[in-house]
């Protein structure tokens, strides 16, 4: 029998109604009769205490039925005032006083003050074994304990037998929506839906309820009577937690028993999440090894639509485009959780699941990997023709990104991530282009953010990285722009920033004023002294060559990186 039309038990916690109690044969014999609170026999029976000392409210919890034969409740009003006072702070249940040999009839004042306090007070006009009503209603209480396991126990069987019948998350919280009679809901840890489950009330849609209790509200207390677990995550804290599971009672209340199904649920949860990740980081790196290969030779064009075909990747005959993302420096193997991250060692699957999604719906055919070694997340798109390419890749990148923000890959003070798009062709293109990509993306570090990078476009960029090991790389930059680094190092305004847009813009003077907002003489001032310092000629076209080299070297000799480091199969260096 469901508990919420069952007067017995109550809707809250674990226990029998006051009502339920004085229906059992020990309190029923005594012919007990209401005086006050009659309208709270709802309550909640948690336990029976017998006893007949003054200060008895101090040795319960709340919860209580107490019993007495109303020797310790005092002589005096004013005493037996207090009495009732102090139960009715401590929150029992009901006080239930046997009429004898101390009181024929309950004083006055007792029964006034009970009524004020809304504690329910009982007189039973008969003699009643004390021991025998407190076993009584102790095995109705645990009795109803174990009735609320069973019913919880039977949906963690059904979330199972659904989990064995092929079904996964939304099949769990069908079947705990249905038991509810509620809408169910998944959120991540900080609030954001994943699934829904169940209906609103008259029917209506699950999202159309949590987007007006849940979405906006998701940092304040849920509605009350609400029911919400946290579904463990298994990272590397003792209260890591995966996601949350939300019970709001929006057809009908919610009982204890819809707690103790959703605790079930929740660990069942846990498991079939941390499995999902696994297998979607199994999946990503395993697509992610073989771009991986197909940018190295290791898989010939020959064969590598056999092989994608394999993953899913049928990009029909059109070309293919591939697309690099570098999300920063290399996360941990383990994923520990970067600010605003999953942080429950999953961060690559959160990722590739983000991604997925995203690319969803650019509309294009698109096998994504992920290469956690260099922090890298190759793609490779089919178009349906050439003139696809600048589109596809405004949407693509789009779509890196914000799966990259969703997964929380990346800390508040990195960098954006880099997206490379490299030449569109045949197989053989694709192979050569995903491996330019991706030592693109490294080279492209500390270029001004865009949308993206074409990779044709950088490949000054990616020569100079290469050489950053190189001692004459430094000494160049030294050589081109080193007086006026030392400048800027000592005297304001900061000359190098000025230099850097006044080649940016190909010696064009009126666009340079406007984009650093000077006044044109000033803009003059600048470049004159810029030309002083370096003894150079600003309008001569090698000069000019050799600065534009010299500032774009200067990221990779600022940053000194040391060697190379493997990347475990090969393909570009992760510095």
């Amino acid at each position: 029998m469901d508990s919420r039309t069952d007067h017995r038990f109550d809707t809250q916690g674990a226990g029998i109604t006051v009502q339920r109690a004085l229906e059992l044969p020990g309190l029923r014999s005594g012919l007990p009769e209401t005086v006050a609170g009659a309208d709270r026999l709802g309550r909640t029976v948690r336990w029976v205490h017998a006893g007949e000392v003054p200060n008895i409210a101090s040795l319960l919890k709340g919860g209580e039925l107490l019993l007495t034969t109303g020797y310790g409740l005092g002589s005096r009003p004013a005493e037996q005032r207090a009495f009732v006072r102090t139960l009715a702070e401590r929150g029992i249940a009901a006080l239930v006083v046997e009429l004898g040999p101390r009181f024929t009839r309950l004083p006055a004042a007792l029964v006034d003050t009970a009524r004020a306090a809304g504690l329910p007070l009982v007189q039973l006009h008969r003699e009643v074994p004390f021991v025998a009503v407190t076993e009584e209603i102790h095995t109705e209480i645990v009795n109803g304990h174990y009735a609320l396991l069973q019913r919880a126990e039977e949906v963690h069987r059904r979330c199972t037998g659904a989990l064995l019948d092929g079904g996964g998350v939304p099949q769990v919280l069908e079947v705990l929506a249905g038991f509810g009679d509620n809408p169910v809901f998944l959120e991540t840890a900080d609030g954001r839906l994943l699934y829904a489950a169940g209906a609103g009330p008259e029917g209506t849609d699950p999202l159309q309820v949590w987007e007006g209790l849940r979405g906006p509200h998701k940092d304040a207390p849920p509605p009350a009577g609400s029911v919400l677990v946290d579904v463990p995550g298994g990272g590397p804290g003792a209260g890591s937690v995966r996601a949350r599971l939300v019970l709001l009672p929006v057809r009908s209340p919610l009982a204890a028993v819809h707690r103790i199904a959703a605790e079930r649920a929740a660990g069942t949860l846990a498991v079939v999440l941390m499995q999902a990740r696994q297998e979607e980081e199994l999946a990503a790196r395993g697509r992610g090894d073989f771009l991986t290969d197909l940018a190295e030779g290791r898989v010939t064009a020959q064969d590598a639509p056999a092989q994608a075909r394999v993953l899913g990747f049928r990009p029909g005959d059109g070309p293919l485009l591939p697309v690099v993302m570098r999300v920063g420096d290399p996360l941990p193997l383990d994923g520990t959780a970067r600010a605003g991250g999953a942080g429950d060692g999953s961060g690559w699957a959160v990722l590739a699941r983000a991604v997925a999604e995203e690319l969803a719906s650019v509309g294009v055919p698109a096998l994504l990997g992920v290469r956690p070694v260099e922090g890298r997340v190759p793609v490779l798109l089919g178009l349906r023709a050439q003139a696809d390419r600048p589109a596809v890749a405004d949407r693509v990148a789009a779509a890196l990104r914000a799966g990259a923000e969703r997964a929380g890959m990346r800390r508040p003070d990195a960098p954006p991530p880099v997206v490379v798009v490299g030449a569109a062709g045949d197989w053989a293109t694709a192979s050569a282009g995903l491996r330019h990509a991706a030592e693109t993306a490294t080279a492209a570090r500390g270029l001004p953010d865009r949308p993206w990078y074409d990779a044709r476009r950088l490949d000054i960029d990616l020569l100079l990285w290469r050489l950053r090991d190189h001692p004459g790389l430094a000494a160049f930059v030294d050589r081109a722009i080193g007086p006026l680094r030392d400048h800027d190092d000592r005297a304001r305004p900061p000359l190098l920033p000025t230099l850097e847009t006044y080649l940016a813009h190909a010696g064009r003077k009126a666009e340079t004023a406007r984009e650093l907002h000077l006044n044109r003489q000033t803009l003059y001032n600048r470049l004159a002294r810029i030309g002083e310092l370096l003894g150079t000629d600003l309008d001569d076209p090698q000069t000019v060559l050799a600065l534009s080299l010299a500032l774009r070297a200067r990221r990779h000799v600022v940053q000194a990186p040391g060697p190379a480091q493997a990347s475990g199969r090969g393909w570009v260096s992760s510095s």
